[in-house]
């Protein structure tokens, strides 16, 4: 077993509680302005997008994920998307869901995303139909608008026949997909589960003397691994030719900020040559980014970044760590290499869409299922 070192230049960054305390916070009256949808009259639609408190109310949801707090949506501003956040609540003033969502004009009609939610609450799980119903009807669609949600593996089981009795549909493409690693058992036996190559990759790195593993915490040497990653990542982007949303020079500030990021450093000899990133929430980590140069390669860095957030995310108490998604008829080597860590394919949740127009909705659904 092998334990990365956790850097502590400056005072930890706080993380997300593993089991998130219930505990509901009272919303200052000026924080919010409120909008009653028709189609229940006893729920309220709450404006929080300038609320101080958001991210606080939102750690207490055991559904809390990085795509509904704030760096997120300050993130997704930069890109030139509108972003609001509102909860929705009942009569007697209890939160049933918190949403976070971009809005992006094109020409006459509106796209409508929310990532990672509508996180519902209990309350809010117990009423979800009604709940979703209400932040549906808030946005108030036109016929040419249009309504995205994707959960990212955080999906309410309660919110799936909650879309589906509104009209909603499920987008589902080849990107849908991804391997899950089981942690909920001991680590010599998840060891013992890696495909044998990929065990013997490993354990030729962690014999290695010279390589190194950090956890960054300090929001200085966070902001220097996310550059050395940028870097990297340019330079991969050039030599493979893919292409990606991530915007590094608009993320940098924010990722080395967001306590919902694990930045881990692989260095040899002192000089960084792998830098991993992955998305930490209570109940799932996902592997989020990873970039590296040629030693890398040469070091069987990958193996042992990867190992060394499994152990991380483990001895945190997280049940699942997610390899972040799989494509094998595209890029067939990453894939192969994931497939060492676990062979459990799940579908991925899907995009939900809605529209008004179900010619408008149903011809946005085909041309979005076949990228």
């Amino acid at each position: 077993m092998i334990h990365a070192r956790i850097a502590t230049a400056a005072p930890e960054m706080r993380r997300p509680a593993a089991r998130p305390d219930t505990r509901r916070r009272e919303l200052t009256p000026s924080a919010a302005t409120e909008r009653r949808p028709a189609a229940a009259d006893d729920l309220a639609v709450v404006d929080l997008t300038d609320a101080p408190d958001w991210d606080a109310r939102l750690a207490d949801v055991p559904g809390a994920n990085l795509y509904a707090a704030r760096p997120w949506g300050t993130y997704k501003g930069r890109l030139n998307w509108s972003v609001r956040r509102v909860a929705v609540r009942d009569g007697q003033g209890r939160d049933l869901a918190f949403v976070q969502y971009q809005v992006r004009r094109v020409g006459f009609a509106r796209f409508v995303l929310a990532q990672g939610c509508p996180v519902l609450t209990e309350a809010g799980a117990a009423r979800a139909e009604a709940t979703l119903s209400a932040f549906r009807d808030h946005l108030a669609l036109r016929p040419f608008d249009l309504l995205g949600v994707n959960f990212h593996e955080f999906q309410h089981n309660e919110a799936v026949p909650a879309l589906l009795a509104l009209g909603f549909v499920p987008v589902v493409s080849a990107r849908h997909h991804t391997l899950e690693l089981d942690l909920t058992r001991d680590i010599e036996t998840i060891e013992a589960g890696l495909d044998s190559k990929w065990r013997r990759n490993l354990a030729k790195a962690k014999r290695n003397p010279d390589l190194e593993t950090l956890i960054l915490t300090d929001p200085d040497a966070r902001l220097a691994a996310f550059d050395t990653f940028a870097g990297m990542y340019a330079a991969l982007q050039a030599r493979k030719g893919f292409s990606n949303t991530l915007n590094p020079q608009a993320y940098r500030d924010i990722a080395a900020c967001d306590p919902r990021l694990v930045i881990l450093e692989l260095r040899e000899n002192g000089t960084p040559i792998m830098v991993r990133i992955a998305h930490r929430a209570a109940e799932r980590w996902t592997d989020f980014f990873a970039a590296s140069n040629e030693r890398a390669r040469a070091t069987n860095a990958a193996a042992l970044s990867v190992w060394t957030l499994i152990e991380q995310a483990k001895a945190e108490g997280c049940p699942v760590y997610d390899l972040g998604g799989i494509d094998p008829a595209g890029n067939r080597g990453v894939f192969d290499f994931k497939r060492g860590v676990s062979r459990r394919a799940v579908q991925s949740t899907p995009l939900w869409l809605h529209g008004r127009n179900r010619l408008v909705r149903s011809t946005a659904a085909a041309l979005l299922a076949q990228r």
